[in-house]
């Protein structure tokens, strides 16, 4: 089958550019840029609108097995197909925990209900509980991306360090958690006079940086590749950049919430607003837009994290922590666009490319050769998020009831459409 869009403006991220053209699709990867269109193609009209690679979003939390109720497979792969994400970087999280390459295998043959490439990181510790490293070697031959415990820190630094070292010699990535975690444990908001006026349990900022230095000191000793995946305070980029300097394989990744929220849109205690790591002030919201322009951060995601409506209606520091974001990536990021922050070739280069390069993926390119992973939106469409109308099967988003631009008008997997018109 073969796909000519015309009249369209491609966000090109690895050349940082925005060119009115054409794009041509031939079984299923792009074949041309800039071409008229070949004989027997189906032509799609953009009408000016931007063509872009599809997003990659890395660390999305899906309910199976343990708690369908809340996400399963094929809802999460509609809710991202509709957001313009093409790739699901799926979080071990699970009850029980993706630790084994057998339950590694489950997810993935469940993974083929959803419309949109699936791939899956594996727990770093056996039921993440932080005693006894898993099967590394056995996990990434099932296919495991990369490996992680999620938001529970593996506070035993010489288990952390073994690990570590036995990731590198498989050349495998680990992806860390920065925070320190009894000094964070069972906060719900970063300390300052805001938390102190509204009585709720509070963090400091420097948890994350002593679980980031941490971290690094680990890198540095062992040589593992390593990617932060939340940095959410300035406090923190000193020493990420200082471990980029001193050539330590490391990167980093913020929420789409942390770059969009601060701690004060907590307001009247909706607990929508309540994440891991807790929303932060607003100097360091613009520290971390800042960072992702410069580069220090490499990769924006949602961190999905769907939670059924009895563990959010609950007191805000007992509220359980996370948003879904599939759907609302897209549209959030337009809102560093529209503001001056971030450019969308800038958006497109940490919400596709550098996922994709990180993870050793084909995606997140328009290059001749790369998979027709693609997603066609305008940037400027207005509308007000109804959390009901969202495709995910839990609708916890903070966005509810916001104003909000950026409206995906079709989402293509391997050349096939998958929402939209035609899908």
């Amino acid at each position: 089958m073969i796909l000519h869009f015309q009249n369209a403006r491609l966000i090109d991220p690895e050349a940082q550019a925005v060119e009115e053209s054409t794009l041509t699709i031939r079984d299923g990867r792009i074949d041309a840029v800039g071409t008229d269109a070949p004989e027997g193609a189906e032509v799609i009209d953009c009408g000016g609108k931007y063509l872009a690679p599809g997003l990659i979003d890395w660390g999305v939390k899906i309910g199976e097995p343990g708690e369908r109720h809340k996400e399963s497979f094929r809802s999460a792969g509609l809710a991202a197909a509709a957001g313009g994400v093409t790739t699901v970087i799926a979080r071990p999280d699970t009850m029980p925990p993706i630790d084994t390459p057998e339950s590694l295998e489950f997810v993935t043959r469940r993974a083929a209900d959803a419309p949109v490439n699936i791939h899956h990181m594996a727990s770093l510790t056996r039921a993440r509980e932080g005693s006894e490293m898993v099967e590394m070697s056995f996990l990434q031959d099932a296919g495991a991306v990369a490996f992680t415990d999620g938001v529970r820190v593996v506070s035993d630094t010489r288990l952390m360090s073994r690990c570590m070292t036995y990731a590198r010699g498989l050349g495998a990535l680990i992806v860390g958690h920065p925070q320190e975690p009894m000094l964070s444990k069972g906060a719900a908001a970063t300390s300052g006079k805001f938390a102190s006026l509204y009585g709720l349990p509070s963090v400091s900022p420097m948890a994350e940086v002593m679980g980031l230095d941490r971290d690094l000191a680990l890198v540095a000793m062992t040589g593992t590749r390593y990617h932060a995946d939340q940095i959410t305070v300035a406090a923190s980029l000193p020493a990420l950049k200082r471990a980029r300097e001193a050539g330590l394989d490391v990167t980093a990744g913020v929420s789409i919430h942390h770059l969009t929220l601060n701690e004060f849109d907590v307001g009247d205690y909706r607990t929508f607003f309540r994440f891991t790591p807790p929303l932060r002030a607003e100097d360091d919201r613009l520290a971390m837009v800042e960072a992702v322009a410069d580069g220090v951060i490499d990769v924006i995601a949602s961190f999905h994290t769907p939670q059924d409506e009895e563990s959010k209606r609950l007191p805000f520091a007992e509220a359980a922590p996370g948003a879904v974001g599939l759907q609302t990536l897209l549209p959030a990021a337009m809102r560093l666009y529209h503001s001056g922050g971030l450019s969308l070739p800038q958006l497109w280069r940490a919400m596709s490319l550098n996922p994709a390069k990180r993870l050793g993926l084909e995606a997140g390119r328009l290059g001749t050769g790369a998979p027709a992973d693609l997603v066609l939106f305008d940037p400027n469409a207005p509308f007000v998020l109804d959390r009901f109308t969202l495709l995910s099967k839990s609708k916890n988003t903070p966005f509810d009831g916001a104003r909000m631009q950026g409206r995906v008008l079709g989402t293509w997997v391997a050349g096939t459409r998958v929402h939209g018109e035609a899908a």
